[in-house]
């Protein structure tokens, strides 16, 4: 079932209308889980990273042992003959993916060379600057390399970081402030972080058990570009209690502000809006 609506979806090398079925139940991503994706933005006329994104997914395949079968310019050429479907004014979620189709080394690990392939275009709208999420902690954890494929965009990973979303939902908040290994924090559910102390910018260091977004590097790229100091380093759920402001960072909705975590709230600040007029001001120019 689709997130979005007016679905267009190129598999077996041509753009369907529709959300159509891609998958077979013997494929190996079927039953054992060997998926990636990616997800780009459209909107406003602009597909602000694409290649970023594009070239992140054949890294993806790579650490799930699925072998690439496209270069990241092929993906994006496709990715942007699909969307000559939609008005400009559209804003489309773009999900390229791939999947193992068959089992090699005793049926568990893929078969190299056995690809699936396809991208989804669906449209969902951009969220108004203003709306703002709520954040509580939870009991679940990011894992590490060791145990899991966390430098890869993978289905697999996606259980836990719904385990934290349900809890954090069912406790009445918007999403959750997740622990690394460590029990310092590594993100949210389902984005990056960002907090403002004194007038600085602070994000938890990359420390291989998330992914550290291309949104979240455009942001740091931004704001250093304009002498706004920003900090990667090993933050504590005290860090956040005490920060001015805090907000997400993800592909999905780029900047969505925080207005409270647990008991302490935020106002909406000047930062977070000027990360956002950063980032708009960027996507329009480059």
């Amino acid at each position: 079932m689709a997130t979005g609506t007016n679905i267009r979806t190129y598999f077996n090398g041509t753009w369907h209308d529709g959300d159509i079925a891609v998958m077979r139940a013997g494929d190996h991503g079927s039953w054992l889980g060997t998926t990636v994706f990616d997800g780009a933005r459209a909107f406003e006329g602009i597909t602000p990273d694409l290649m970023a994104h594009c070239a992140r997914l054949n890294r993806s395949a790579e650490a799930l042992m699925i072998t690439p079968s496209h270069d990241a310019r092929t993906i994006h050429d496709i990715v942007l003959e699909g969307l000559t479907a939609y008005a400009p004014d559209r804003a489309v979620y773009i999900r390229p993916m791939y999947w193992a189709l068959e089992g090699g080394d005793l049926g568990v690990a893929p078969k190299p060379g056995a690809t699936g392939f396809a991208i989804c275009l669906e449209e969902i709208p951009m969220a108004p600057a203003d709306r703002a999420t709520t954040l509580t902690t939870t009991r679940f954890r990011r894992p590490v390399l060791e145990n899991a494929v966390v430098n890869a965009k993978a289905g697999c990973l996606y259980p836990n970081n719904a385990r934290m979303l349900a809890e954090a939902r069912a406790k009445g908040f918007g999403n959750a402030l997740v622990a690394d290994a460590m029990g310092n924090v590594a993100e949210t559910a389902t984005a990056n972080v960002f907090m403002v102390r004194d007038g600085e910018l602070f994000t938890p260091i990359a420390n291989g058990t998330f992914l550290a977004g291309i949104t979240r590097a455009r942001h740091i790229a931004n704001l250093r570009a304009e002498g706004i100091p920003v900090h990667e380093t090993v933050l504590s759920f005290d860090d956040f209690r005490n920060a001015e402001e805090v907000f997400l960072s993800g592909n999905m909705m780029k900047v969505t502000p925080v207005h409270a975590f647990d008991d302490v709230t935020y106002r909406p600040g000047p930062v977070t809006t000027r990360v956002r007029d950063l980032y708009w001001d960027w996507a329009h120019s480059s």
